[in-house]
C-alpha cells in the first residue's frame, strides 16, 4: 500500500514538471507583443523650457532599438553639428542625445524621430516621436501645414523635407543654396502631408525638397524643388499645396576632351539647344567637322578632317549668356570606323520611318546604292530625310499591313567624314496586321487650349501623343496592346512642349492633369472622356 501511494506521487511529481516544462517552452506561449514601447521619464522633460545642457536622456519600459535614424530623424531647426544619438547598433532601455552645437537662444528646438525608436523584440515602432525644447521662457507652438504633390507624376517621392525660410533684413532668393532653413519637418515615408509645428510668429518662405544629398539645401542638379508663389505670414490658417519639379539646370559646359582620333567629347548640363562649339586655332584649307549628338549622355561630339600635327586645340563655347575657351589637348589615337546600325525594329509601324544611323558622322549618301523591295519583290520608292545632329536617316515609304520589306544597302551607299564606306548591309522589317492594334478616342470635357496628350507606360515614358488645339475628338489609333497611363501637358505659353518652373525666377511648372490608365486590346477601341477640373 505505501509503495502504490509512493508510486502515485512520483507520477504526480513527473506529471507536474512535464507540464510546466512544457509551458516555458511553447512557442505559442501567449499573444505576440504588438504595443510600442512606452516612455517612462525624460531628463529634461519634454516640452521643457530655459535650456542650458548639452544632454538629453529619455527612458522607456523596454529594450528599445533605432533604425534608419539618418532618413527619419528631423531636427528643426537645424543643427550645423550634428548631435550623437545612442543607442546605435545595440539595444537599450534609454536613448541618449548629446547636444554638439551651440544652441541659439530664446529659440525652440524640436527632434523628430519618425518611426525610427521601436521595441526590440517585435520592432514595434513608437510613432512620430517628437522631443521638443525651448532655450527660452516660452515653446513656440505655431504651426503651418499642407500637402505635397509632384508636377509630372501621380505621386511625390517618399521623405520629402518641407522648411521655412525666415524674412528678415537679411534674407535674398539665393538663401536656399546656401543654408538651412528655419524650421524643417518631413513627409517620412506614408504621407504626403506636412506639419511644420513649433513655429514662432514671423514671414517666411515656404519651400520643400526631394533633398538628393540631405544636406538640406537645394542642389539644382540633383534635387526637386517646390515653392509657395508668395512669403506667408505666421500664425496662418492657410493650408498649402507644394508642387515638386525638376529645374532645367542652368547651362554650362564641362571641360572637352579627346576620346579617339579626331573625336572630342564636349559635355554639357542643362540644354544644349543653341550651344555653339567654334574652333580659334589655325585650320588647314581643306578643313572639315562636324558636331553630333551623344544619344545616351549630355554630350555633344566634335569631329574633324584632316588630322592636324599640334600639340592643342583651342575651342569657344557659347549660348545665350556662356562663353568659355578650352583648351584640349591632342594625341594620336585611332580613328572609329564605320559602323551602321538600324535603329528600327524588326516590327514596323505603317507611318513610322525605317531609320539608320552610324557611330560617325555620314557625310555622303548615295540613294542609287539602296534597293527596297515588299515581299512579292515589288520595288518600292522611298524619301529620305537626315539629321545631322543625330546623324540619323529616315527612310520614308507607303506600306501596307502584314507586309515584309527587304532593303539591301550596296557598299559605298554611306561615306563618313573620314571617307570610310559602308560594308553590304541587307535590313527586313515587318509590318503588322491591323488586327494587332487597337485604339482608343478621346472625348475632352471642359478643356482648355492648347493641351499635349500623351500616352505613357507604367513608369511615365511616353510611348504616345497628340498636340490639341480645338474642341474635337482625338484618336489615337495603331496601339500596340498594352496598359496606358494618361498624361495631359496644359501648354499654357503655347511652344508645344512641357516646361518645367524656376524658384529664381518665381515661374511654377506647367500644369499636368492625371487620368485613370486605360487597356488598349488588339482588334479593339474604345472611348473614354476625359474631364477636366
Amino acid at each position: 500500500m505505501k509503495k502504490t501511494l509512493f508510486n502515485f506521487a512520483l507520477v504526480l511529481l513527473i506529471t507536474s514538471v512535464c507540464i510546466n516544462c512544457a509551458n516555458r517552452g511553447t512557442p505559442g506561449g501567449g499573444p505576440k507583443d504588438e504595443l510600442p514601447p512606452v516612455i517612462i521619464k525624460s531628463n529634461p522633460e519634454n516640452y521643457s523650457t530655459n535650456f542650458e545642457g548639452n544632454e538629453i536622456e529619455i527612458t522607456f519600459d523596454e529594450y528599445i532599438k533605432i533604425k534608419d535614424l539618418q532618413k527619419q530623424l528631423i531636427i528643426s531647426p537645424p543643427m550645423e553639428y550634428q548631435p550623437d544619438i545612442s543607442p546605435l547598433g545595440g539595444a537599450s532601455k534609454k536613448v541618449v542625445i548629446k547636444i554638439n552645437d551651440t544652441l541659439a537662444p530664446n529659440t525652440t528646438y524640436a527632434f523628430n524621430f519618425g518611426n525610427s525608436i521601436t521595441d526590440n523584440n517585435e520592432g514595434n515602432p513608437y510613432p512620430y516621436y517628437r522631443y521638443v525644447l525651448s532655450t527660452g521662457s516660452y515653446i513656440d507652438s505655431l504651426k503651418v501645414t499642407g500637402s505635397i504633390v509632384d508636377a509630372m507624376k501621380k505621386k511625390p517621392e517618399t521623405f520629402i523635407n518641407v522648411g521655412l525660410y525666415e524674412v528678415d533684413s537679411t534674407f535674398t532668393d539665393s538663401i536656399i543654396f546656401k543654408e538651412k532653413p528655419k524650421y524643417i519637418t518631413n513627409t517620412l515615408d506614408s504621407v504626403t502631408t506636412f506639419a511644420i509645428e513649433n513655429v514662432k510668429p514671423g514671414k517666411y518662405l515656404l519651400i520643400a525638397l526631394n533633398d538628393g544629398n540631405g544636406d538640406n539645401k537645394f542642389q539644382q542638379k540633383s534635387d526637386q524643388i517646390a515653392f509657395h508663389n508668395s512669403f506667408i505670414n505666421v500664425p496662418t490658417d492657410s493650408t498649402y499645396t507644394l508642387k515638386l519639379f525638376k529645374e532645367e539646370a542652368t547651362f554650362n559646359a564641362t571641360r572637352p576632351k579627346l576620346i579617339s582620333g579626331e573625336k572630342i567629347v564636349f559635355g554639357y548640363e542643362g540644354d544644349y539647344k543653341g550651344m555653339k562649339i567654334k574652333m580659334l586655332s589655325e585650320t588647314p584649307e581643306d578643313f572639315n567637322y562636324r558636331i553630333t549628338k551623344d544619344p545616351k549622355t549630355d554630350s555633344l561630339m566634335y569631329w574633324y578632317t584632316p588630322r592636324m600635327k599640334v600639340d592643342s586645340l583651342l575651342f569657344k563655347v557659347q549660348k545665350d549668356d556662356f562663353e568659355k575657351d578650352f583648351t584640349v589637348r591632342i594625341s594620336e589615337q585611332k580613328r572609329d570606323s564605320l559602323t551602321v546600325d538600324i535603329l528600327t525594329g524588326n516590327s514596323i509601324g505603317l507611318k513610322e520611318p525605317l531609320q539608320l544611323t552610324a557611330n560617325t558622322p555620314f557625310v555622303k549618301f548615295d540613294a542609287s546604292k539602296i534597293s527596297l523591295m515588299d515581299k512579292d519583290s515589288i520595288a518600292i520608292s522611298f524619301d529620305t530625310k537626315f539629321d545631322t545632329l543625330t546623324n540619323t536617316y529616315d527612310f520614308n515609304f507607303d506600306k501596307t499591313e502584314d507586309n515584309l520589306y527587304k532593303m539591301q544597302i550596296l557598299p559605298e551607299a554611306f561615306v563618313d567624314i573620314f571617307d570610310y564606306k559602308n560594308d553590304t548591309l541587307n535590313v527586313a522589317v515587318k509590318t503588322k496586321k491591323s488586327s494587332d492594334y487597337g485604339y482608343v478616342r478621346f472625348t475632352l470635357a471642359n478643356a482648355t487650349f492648347p493641351i499635349i496628350i500623351q500616352l505613357t507606360d507604367k513608369d511615365g515614358k511616353l510611348k504616345y501623343e497628340s498636340y490639341v488645339t480645338e474642341q474635337k475628338p482625338v484618336d489615337f489609333l495603331d496601339l500596340n496592346p498594352a496598359v496606358y497611363a494618361i498624361r495631359v501637358i496644359h501648354d499654357a505659353n503655347g511652344n508645344q512642349k512641357y516646361d518645367t518652373g524656376s524658384y529664381l525666377e518665381k515661374r511654377q511648372p506647367e500644369k499636368i492633369s492625371h487620368f485613370k490608365d486605360v487597356e488598349i486590346r488588339a482588334d479593339w477601341g474604345i472611348e473614354e472622356t476625359l474631364e477636366f477640373k
